[in-house]
């Protein structure tokens, strides 16, 4: 006989600092199998924001909640009893992959078979889990295209080097160039 076990935990939100501790933990249990490595079934919301997945509280967006008929009778927003049945096991009004994010891992390989006697330290670039490439999108509002890390990492260090240079000058009352 198979012993199966729930596992549960009781938060204490008044103690809460939005560490994700209880996050990654639950998702390391839940989803450890393919297919769901974009979900996350707890999640920690600070507000003011869009939430997780993306804009989940819109109602009209995903078809949740209830309409009141001219009757004043309360109907499912996703129709009556036959339209919800039909949606059963595939729901269109869903959140969908890019209403989460794009799950990745990490490429250790690169790692291991890096040449000895680099000038560079080797690094463990994210690999997407959906399509594999060594790139990571960005395709929230705002953003378009792709972008890959070592181009967002270059970008980065030039803003915090000239902005730690400028921090320097003012320090010793210079000019920054």
């Amino acid at each position: 006989m198979k012993i199966r076990s729930q596992v549960g935990m009781v938060l204490n939100l008044d103690k809460c600092i939005g560490c994700h501790t209880c996050s990654v933990t639950c998702k390391n249990v839940w989803t450890s199998r393919e297919g769901v490595e974009y979900a996350w079934f707890n999640n920690v919301e600070t507000k003011p924001g869009q939430g997780f997945p993306t804009d989940w509280e819109n109602q009209e967006k995903y078809k949740g909640g209830w309409i009141r008929k001219i009757n004043g009778k309360l109907q499912p927003r996703m129709g009556n009893r036959a339209m919800l049945l039909g949606k059963i096991f595939a729901n269109p009004h869903l959140p969908g992959i890019d209403d989460y994010y794009e799950p990745f891992d990490f490429d250790y390989q690169n790692l291991h078979t890096a040449p000895e006697g680099s000038k560079s330290q080797p690094i463990a670039r994210p690999r997407s889990l959906i399509t594999g490439e060594r790139r990571w999108r960005k395709s929230k509002k705002g953003r378009t295209g792709k972008m890959t890390w070592a181009v967002s990492l270059t970008s980065w260090r030039k803003t915090r080097t000239s902005t730690t240079s400028r921090r320097r000058c003012i320090a010793s009352s210079k000019t920054p160039s």
